[in-house]
């Protein structure tokens, strides 16, 4: 399968926006966005499904984070509202095949970083 390929990173003060993209191959598999800072492991920030019903959020982003995505384009997307110091991190895309599956796509990362 193709890697994934994230982008839309960069430098933003607090309260800003940001949207992320990733393409690559995707097929059927659900796909989740996930971040990491120095120091800690690897965080889960969202997923979703192949037709966008089921959703899913970690509580430090819910209600100014949304996940999306164009299956016809191969791409699923964050959308970061509100961003905070603390949303600092590199954000990784990841796929697999369902719900119950390990991840085991995973992009190269893009970093994020918000400060005044």
């Amino acid at each position: 399968q193709a890697e994934l390929v994230e982008s839309g990173g960069g430098t933003v003060q607090p309260g800003e926006s940001l949207r992320l993209s990733c393409v690559g191959s995707f097929s059927n598999f659900v796909k989740g966005w996930f971040r990491q800072t120095p120091g800690k492991e690897r965080e889960f920030v969202a997923d979703i499904n192949f037709h966008g019903s089921v959703i899913n959020y970690s509580d430090p982003v819910k209600g100014r984070f949304t996940i999306s995505r164009d299956n016809d384009k191969s791409a699923i997307y964050l959308q970061m509202n509100s961003l905070k110091p603390e949303d600092t991190a590199i954000y990784y895309c990841a796929a697999k095949r369902g719900w119950t599956a390990e991840y085991n796509t995973w992009g190269q990362g893009t970093q994020v970083t918000v400060s005044s």
